[in-house]
């Protein structure tokens, strides 16, 4: 398993600031809405970061007050990350457990950290080309109490808002 450390304290911020809109404070560039996903580029360091967001379209669970439930898919070329998925659930996970993600007939299993899971990183590839594939994608978790809930998401417009993040960030697709 591949960590990335930098995504720990990033997932959130990088939603927030995309929900901000792009403004010239945050730097934030909106690339586009397709479908049911959004594509936002930034500078760090004078390096880009691309990534694709979406919300789920249906969520279900007694899992108590959750704040904005999101998946990215993100490219850090700095530091040879691409395609690296992540989904923050808007309530801490509960500790040592992990996260069901079903495309179509398959399943992925994401570690967890306190509200954000993510793929293990060498199969971050194979999720990434099941979305592409997929139609929706249904992400299952535990928060801290044990409660279950589920997230459907659209994939409608995964591969596009992909296109678009892989050309802002300089990665072939």
């Amino acid at each position: 398993m591949r960590l990335r450390p930098w995504l720990f304290p990033c997932a959130a911020a990088l939603f927030a600031l995309s929900a901000a809109g792009a403004s010239a404070q945050s730097e934030v560039k909106a690339l586009g809405r397709y479908g049911d996903w959004s594509g936002y580029s930034y500078s760090e360091n004078g390096r880009p970061v691309c990534y694709a967001a979406s919300a789920p379209v249906k969520s279900r669970g007694a899992v108590g007050k959750r704040s904005e439930v999101f998946f990215l898919v993100t490219h850090r070329p700095e530091f040879d990350d691409v395609g690296v998925v992540t989904m923050v659930a808007g309530y801490a996970f509960k500790p040592d457990s992990h996260a069901t993600v079903k495309i179509g007939g398959t399943s992925f299993r994401f570690f967890t950290r306190e509200e954000t899971a993510w793929a293990n990183g060498s199969e971050d590839t194979a999720v990434v080309r099941a979305m592409k594939r997929g139609n929706t994608m249904l992400v299952t978790g535990r928060n801290r109490a044990g409660a279950l809930s589920t997230d459907l998401f659209s994939l409608l417009g995964f591969t596009k808002t992909y296109q678009a993040i892989s050309a802002a960030c300089g990665v072939k697709d």
